[in-house]
């Protein structure tokens, strides 16, 4: 797999569960790695502290990705602390589960507000700094493609980035920039080391390995991605 020495990626939601697995595992690979988070500040630092042991260059970026003011700045900031940005990986996203009956419209709001309005605006504000050979990522689930009791409002925020990558590779195409998305199954931790004990058996018997996924095991795949290699790979999204 190619180095990304000299790549500088930018990684929402990056301090915690799979988001902070993608940002070791990219700075591992040479990458400069920029890591937003939303409030916690303890995790944030310490992500950076780990990436920074391990030889990598890295910087937390607080801001909001719902909001617009901040999806700007944080581009900015990304941008002007490295001198560019190569790589977009939007893993920032929320999860609830519970019968219709109990979603509220500020659910509603709160769920599409994260997981479908901020990357879609996070991308718009980043492609302009991407060009020839770069990559963006999508984090989506696989709760899109296997229905599961409970995770209708989840379910249908998380398939709307899976779009974003299929109309969003061609419209990057022609500038050489591919756009993917990767859609994990139960992983921890992450949110779904949340859930009842019942629904991790449930998803570690429906596994051919037997367990739920670790975010290490969706860090490979995103690094393989936005690696030279899968440079012919672009519109997909990979289960």
């Amino acid at each position: 797999m190619s180095d990304l020495e000299n790549k500088v990626v930018l990684v929402t939601g990056g301090s915690q569960g799979i988001g902070k697995a993608i940002a070791l595992r990219l700075a591992q690979a040479g990458a400069k790695v920029v890591v937003n988070y939303h409030s916690n500040t303890e995790a944030a630092e310490k992500t950076i502290a780990e990436i920074e042991s391990k030889g990598g260059i890295a910087k937390a970026v607080q801001a909001d990705v719902r909001n617009h003011a901040d999806v700007t700045q944080l581009v900015n900031t990304a941008v002007s602390a490295f001198g560019g940005l190569n790589i977009l990986v939007n893993n920032a996203g929320i999860g609830t589960l519970g019968p219709i009956d109990q979603v509220s419209e500020e659910d509603w709001d709160k769920i599409f507000a994260l997981n479908a309005k901020a990357p879609f605006f996070v991308t718009q504000a980043a492609h302009q700094h991407l060009g020839e050979g770069d990559r963006i990522i999508f984090i989506s689930s696989s709760t899109a493609s296997f229905p599961m009791q409970e995770t209708s409002l989840y379910a249908a925020s998380k398939m709307v980035p899976r779009i974003y990558a299929e109309t969003l590779a061609k419209e990057f195409g022609p500038r050489g920039i591919t756009v993917n998305s990767v859609i994990p199954g139960p992983t921890a931790p992450g949110m779904f080391e949340h859930a009842p004990d019942h629904l991790k058996e449930m998803a570690a018997g429906a596994s051919p390995f037997n367990r739920i996924g670790h975010p290490n095991d969706i860090a490979g795949v995103v690094a393989f991605l936005v690696s030279d290699e899968a440079r012919w790979f672009t519109g997909q999204n990979i289960i």
